[in-house]
C-alpha cells in the first residue's frame, strides 16, 4: 500500500496518495475563515453558521489538487522603537472606598423582570428564521435516518466521512470540548494545545476516541455558549449577549439591586444561554431595561451611584452576597 500524507488545504484535512493526486481529488476552501457578529464562515463562499462544529464541517467550494505543503506563517511586523524613550504620564482616578458589606443589599432579595423592548429587526429575523426551519424540517423528515456517502462526522476535530456500513465501526478521534479563542491563541478546552495559527488549530488531532456521529440530533433549548461582553459609562452598565434570533416570549431576564439572572432562548428556540450575575455594585431596577435585536440582546443597568466599577461581578472571595 502506498504511503499517504496529510493534505493542508483548508476544509480538507484528508490523507492522500501523492502518486494518485488528480485535478479534482481535493475539495477545499481557498479563502480565509471569517468571524462576524457570531456568524462563522469562509470568505470564498456565502454559507454562514452560528455553530462552530457546523462551520468546521462546511464542505469545500473548490476542487483541485491535494497539497502537502504547510501554508506559510504570516510575517509579524516589528514594533518600532522610535518612541521607546517617550514617557507618558497616566494619572489614575482615586478609587472609590469599598462599601461596608454589612450595608450591601442581599443577592437573595426577590427578582423582578426588567422592562423589555423587542425591536422590529428581531421580529423580522424571527419570522424569516421560523419559515426556514419549517422548510428544513419538512426536507429533513424525509431522510432523517438516512446517512449518505460523503457525510462528514459531526464530532469536533474528526475528519472522517461516511463511506458505507463499515464506517459505523471505525474509530472516531475527536475533541469532546469546545473551541476557545483568547488573546490571539486558539485551542480546544479539552486538551489545551494552544496555537496562534488557525490552520494549525484546525489540523489538531482529537484527544479522545469514540463513535462517529453522522447525524447531529436537534435538541430544543440545548445549552450553548455565545459571546458575552460588557462595558460601562459613569452612570450605566451595558451587557451584550450575542444570541441571534432570540424568542422574546421564552426569555426571562430578572434582577434585584445586586443580582441579574439571564435566560435567553435563541437560534429560533434551539439554543439556550444562561448566566447568573452577582453585581459589583447596586443598580436601580426602575431605570434598567432590555433591548432585544435580531443579532443580540442588550441589558442596560442603571447604576445606583455614578462611578466606575472595577469589575462587573462581586468578588467571590470577599463574600459574594
Amino acid at each position: 500500500m502506498a504511503e499517504t500524507v496529510h493534505c493542508y488545504n483548508k476544509g480538507c484535512g484528508q490523507k492522500f496518495d501523492p502518486s494518485n493526486n488528480q485535478e479534482d481529488s481535493c475539495t477545499y476552501h481557498p479563502g480565509q475563515p471569517v468571524f462576524h457578529d457570531a456568524l462563522k464562515g469562509w470568505s470564498c463562499c456565502k454559507k454562514r453558521s452560528t455553530d462552530f462544529t457546523e462551520f468546521l464541517n462546511t464542505p469545500g467550494c473548490t476542487k483541485g489538487l491535494h497539497s502537502n505543503v504547510k501554508p506559510p506563517e504570516p510575517v509579524k511586523e516589528e514594533k518600532s522603537n522610535s518612541n521607546k524613550d517617550e514617557v507618558i504620564e497616566v494619572k489614575m482616578p482615586e478609587p472609590k472606598k469599598p462599601r461596608d458589606p454589612s450595608k450591601r443589599s442581599s443577592a437573595d432579595e426577590p427578582l423582578v423582570p426588567l422592562k423589555v423592548n423587542v425591536t422590529p429587526s428581531l421580529k423580522q429575523a424571527l419570522e424569516k428564521h421560523m419559515e426556514n426551519l419549517s422548510l428544513q424540517a419538512t426536507e429533513e423528515k424525509k431522510d432523517s435516518k438516512e446517512v449518505t456517502v460523503g457525510t462528514s462526522c459531526k464530532n469536533n476535530g474528526c475528519k472522517a466521512c461516511y463511506e458505507g456500513e463499515e464506517s459505523n465501526t471505525a474509530r472516531c478521534l475527536y475533541h469532546p470540548g469546545f473551541p476557545v479563542f483568547h488573546e490571539g491563541m486558539k485551542f480546544w478546552s479539552c486538551c489545551n494545545r494552544k496555537t496562534s495559527e488557525f490552520d494549525q488549530f484546525l489540523a489538531q488531532e482529537g484527544c479522545e476516541t469514540g463513535t462517529h456521529l453522522w447525524i447531529k440530533p436537534e435538541v430544543a433549548g440545548e445549552k450553548k455558549s455565545c459571546r458575552f461582553d460588557w462595558h460601562q459609562t459613569p452612570s450605566t452598565v451595558s451587557l451584550s449577549i450575542f444570541a441571534k434570533v432570540a424568542v422574546p416570549e421564552k426569555c426571562t431576564i430578572t434582577a434585584n439591586r445586586v443580582r441579574c439572572v439571564i435566560n435567553i432562548l435563541f437560534d429560533g428556540g434551539k439554543s439556550l444561554f444562561e448566566k447568573d450575575l452577582v453585581l459589583r455594585e447596586e443598580i436601580i431596577l426602575e431605570s434598567s431595561s432590555v433591548k432585544m435585536l435580531g443579532t443580540k440582546v442588550e441589558i442596560n443597568l442603571k447604576k445606583a451611584e455614578a462611578f466606575s466599577w472595577p469589575t462587573l461581578e462581586f468578588p467571590i472571595e470577599n463574600g459574594g452576597s
